[in-house]
């Protein structure tokens, strides 16, 4: 009995991870706020989504690697 706090932990770590990987909805304005810009349908090759702007437009903007 023991191990079912850290299992209800670790349940509750997985919901909050999964979460955060959905894509935000927002504006056109929101995306431009947080470096992006709106495309239609799908980002061009090598952009990443970051959110979506619209029921078709995804906001897209470039990966950084430092």
């Amino acid at each position: 009995m023991r191990i079912l706090p850290v299992l209800c932990a670790l349940l509750l770590v997985m919901l909050q991870g999964a979460a955060g990987l959905s894509l935000t909805r927002g504006t056109p304005q929101d995306c431009e706020r947080r470096g992006g810009f709106c495309s239609h349908g799908s980002c061009p090759p090598g952009i990443g989504r970051v959110g979506v702007c619209s029921e078709q437009d995804f906001c897209c903007r470039t990966r950084w690697y430092p």
